[in-house]
């Protein structure tokens, strides 16, 4: 089969397709025949050495979509349609990037869909971190605000349309002006122009601050964010889109608001429950959650798309379709 395969750190532009074997599954394991999937900044991070407790070689990619090619274990029936992430894909076995991949049955969500494979393969990890991060991290609520930082990644523009159609009003940043209007066209209330310190500029609008606030950039803008929640307020840290992990020498009184909570999301394919899946999709195929692909891939693309994530230059979800 052919697949991307990583033998070590390398830069975008040195990614390959190779033939490797396809793999037998287990029982209590699953393969599927990819048919699409997403991009996530994990794997760039993975790609560029910048990953921790990384296994080489390896085929990455934290999600698929497709159809069941065997389950030893009777959990699917061959020819069904699902999705599958994390559970350790690309990290601790082969992910992804494959025609076929093997992953444990528990990582598996079936689907049923007529959306295109490129479109639902854009949509697991995606409304995976969207969801968990606005229900466990955050723990919404209809009717309260809501910022997202970094509202022109994929998890921004998915969590931005999560939380209108949970009912909250959308604040929603940007650092290029040319994509305001993208942000007014996903539904997003009041899109903000970053500058690095929009504290200021929310408070304009929610003058008491907001209820709950996404953190998608990094700890580099994270006091800025946290000054912009109101007290009782929560921050959910979810991304480092800047490559900012960590607070040197955090000292909680010193760098927390008063009142304002700091909470993160980091979660797994069992955070996304398939009815909410399903019901996710079916608003998709129904043109009411306008979730963004910006370029679809062929498989023979990885190194340009690699590219394109790794230097910002998409609004939403980047794609590879398998055929």
């Amino acid at each position: 089969m052919r697949a991307v395969v990583l033998d070590g750190p390398v830069a975008a532009g040195e990614l390959r397709v190779s033939r490797v074997e396809v793999p037998e599954p287990e029982v209590g394991w699953v393969r599927i025949k990819v048919e699409a999937f997403g991009l996530n900044r994990s794997e760039y991070h993975l790609r560029a050495g910048l990953a921790t407790g990384a296994k080489f070689p390896i085929i990455p990619g934290i999600e698929a979509a497709g159809t069941v090619d065997l389950a030893p274990g009777g959990e699917f029936s061959p020819g069904q349609q699902v999705v599958a992430m994390m559970g350790g894909m690309g990290r601790q076995f082969d992910g992804g990037y494959a025609e076929y991949t093997v992953v444990p049955a528990g990582s598996v969500i079936p689907v049923q869909t007529d959306l295109d494979w490129a479109t639902l393969g854009a949509l697991p990890e995606m409304l995976q971190t969207a969801h968990g991060s606005l229900h466990t991290g955050l723990g919404i609520e209809p009717g309260q605000t809501f910022l997202v930082r970094g509202g022109t990644s994929s998890v921004g523009v998915a969590a931005a349309v999560l939380a209108k159609d949970f009912g909250l009003t959308v604040l929603s940043t940007t650092r290029n002006p040319d994509r305001l209007d993208l942000l007014r066209d996903l539904g997003v209330d009041h899109p903000l122009l970053d500058d690095g310190n929009i504290a200021e500029n929310v408070r304009k609008i929610v003058p008491d601050g907001v209820h709950a606030a996404l953190e998608l950039v990094g700890t580099n803008v994270l006091p800025d964010t946290l000054r912009a929640t109101a007290v009782h307020g929560t921050v959910c840290f979810t991304g480092m889109l800047s490559d900012a992990w960590t607070i040197p020498d955090f000292y909680p009184i010193g760098y927390l608001p008063n009142g304002v909570r700091l909470t993160a999301y980091g979660g797994e394919s069992s955070d996304l429950p398939a009815e909410a899946f399903q019901r996710y999709v079916d608003l998709v195929a129904a043109g009411r959650l306008p979730i963004r692909i910006d370029r679809v891939f062929a498989m023979e693309e990885i190194a340009e798309a690699h590219q394109v994530m790794e230097t910002g230059q998409a609004v939403g979800k980047l794609v590879v379709r398998i055929n």
